[in-house]
């Protein structure tokens, strides 16, 4: 492995998060400042969001027809996404570890976009289906 990084570009990160379930809709959306850098032909975002319960770091990782989102930190999470595959996961509470599941719909990279549309299910319990966008550009210095 080389120890030359891949450039780390300074992004303005927006996630919005739109969760369907049956009682309704709910859109969570938040704005950061992360980086974006590429490395062995994925794509990578990394940001920080700090919650109540302390800072969680944030990971994700896109390649061609999959991605993985892994939080650590105050909250540790991964969501790994494989298009039109059923996949698990794991999300570490402070009370105990879940199994989670995921089923993507869809997954499309651009420049500037990711968009993951998943069913997510929680300890076998169906948790709805979730629509992922994240959208960055260049933080202009």
């Amino acid at each position: 492995m080389s120890s030359l990084s891949s450039t780390e570009i300074p992004m303005k990160i927006n996630v919005k998060t739109t969760i369907h379930q049956q009682e309704g809709s709910e859109t969570i959306e938040l704005k950061v400042f992360g980086r974006y850098f590429e490395k062995e032909g994925a794509s990578f975002l990394k940001y920080e969001e700090v919650l109540e319960e302390g800072t969680v770091r944030t990971i994700v990782k896109v390649a061609p027809d999959e991605a993985l989102i892994l939080r650590g930190g105050a909250v540790k999470m991964r969501l790994p996404f494989k298009l039109h595959k059923k996949l698990r996961g794991s999300y570490e509470m402070p009370f105990g570890v879940f199994e989670t599941m995921t089923m993507t719909r869809r997954l499309e990279h651009s420049k500037g976009l990711i968009d993951i549309l998943y069913d997510f299910t929680m300890q076998g319990s169906p948790a709805g289906t979730y629509h992922m966008e994240i959208t960055f550009q260049e933080d202009e210095i």
